[in-house]
């Protein structure tokens, strides 16, 4: 079953807040499973990084060069 991601708050540096729409939240660093490279090479910058925003239409976080994680990814990261 897929559980989207309703709300994201950055905490420090890599480091985000996620809540997920069955009540499931927690602390996720986005540093331990992304490569910087890539799509994901603008995520180095802390700014850019900062922006980061849920998009409700594939229940996951972006950014706004198109970057997007898995929400499957990061729900099984709430459960180490």
């Amino acid at each position: 079953m897929l559980v989207g991601v309703v709300e994201v708050k950055l905490l420090s540096e890599y480091k985000l807040f996620l809540r997920f729409e069955d009540g499931r939240s927690g602390e996720v660093d986005i540093s331990q499973i992304i490569p910087f490279k890539g799509i994901f090479a603008k995520l180095a910058d802390k700014d850019f990084f900062s922006r980061v925003k849920v998009n409700p239409d594939v229940g996951t976080i972006c950014w706004e060069n198109g970057a997007d994680i898995s929400p499957c990814t990061l729900y099984k990261m709430l459960a180490h």
